[in-house]
């Protein structure tokens, strides 16, 4: 797991204010921090707006996804109470997704295994932190983090310059302990593993769950593609290792 680091990077005026807002949405903690020189500014429209509106995005995104809940749009195809022509776009453009990452990542990534079908939430996690982080984007003067469950996104509102997260990654094998600390300003990092919720991922090649120690750590410009490569890295290091850096060369990783 990993979280986001308090103490500002020496980039980072130790007098750079800072707000957290923290919700419960798909089934976990995310929270959005905020930096801005002047404090006035995160107490502004501008910001209380933006981040209600990511929080927004992210709520519909449960709504369209959610395995959790009947009522949901991916829920009522499965069981064909909704047309797929008159469900949530959301949904299509998701399985587009889908289709491209289990072709990134030769494999190691899937939404179509096991015996409820196709499931894309492996992947919609990162692309809804996406979609939401846009409205932060739109706010002049800030940079921020979103951190969905340990899983993060950083970028920058108009015309700011990014300043650094640092992100500790826990060692899998020892609860709490910090095993290495990754400076992140713009773009996505997620980790993947067994240790924090057991065996929840899947190998799409057997089908066979995965309850092996380690993590897989991966950063790069976008969390989406970040989450992914976490899920095929732990399924398969030294395979997942070949097709990311065949593929997504502008990636990196951290196996524990």
């Amino acid at each position: 797991m990993s979280t986001v680091g308090v103490p500002a990077a020496p980039d980072t005026p130790a007098d750079t204010a800072r707000r957290a807002f923290v919700e419960q949405v798909m089934g976990l903690p995310v929270s959005i921090h905020v930096r801005a020189a002047r404090p006035d500014v995160l107490d502004g429209h501008e910001v209380r707006t933006a981040v209600g509106q990511a929080f927004a995005v992210l709520r519909r995104a449960d709504g369209v996804f959610s395995t959790w809940r009947a009522d949901s749009d991916l829920m009522r195809v499965r069981r064909g109470d909704l047309d797929p022509a008159r469900a949530h776009p959301w949904l299509a453009e998701v399985e587009d997704l889908c289709a491209e990452a289990e072709q990134r990542t030769a494999g190691l990534f899937s939404a179509s295994y096991g015996a409820a079908g196709y499931d894309p939430t492996g992947l919609v996690k990162g692309w809804a932190v996406e979609q939401a982080a846009m409205h932060l984007r739109h706010v002049r003067g800030i940079s921020w983090c979103v951190n969905a469950g340990g899983d993060l996104l950083a970028g920058t509102g108009r015309g700011t310059s990014p300043s650094t997260w640092q992100v500790g990654i826990e060692d899998p094998r020892a609860p709490g302990v910090v095993a290495a600390t990754i400076p992140l300003r713009v773009g996505g990092l997620a980790t993947s593993g067994a240790a924090a919720r057991g065996a929840h991922v899947v190998d799409p090649r057997t089908g066979a769950s995965i309850s092996r120690d380690g993590s897989a750590t991966v950063w790069g410009p976008a969390l989406l593609w970040a989450d992914v490569w976490a899920t095929a890295l732990f399924v398969d290091p030294q395979a997942g290792e070949a097709a990311l850096a065949a593929a997504d060369p502008a990636y990196r990783s951290l196996l524990l």
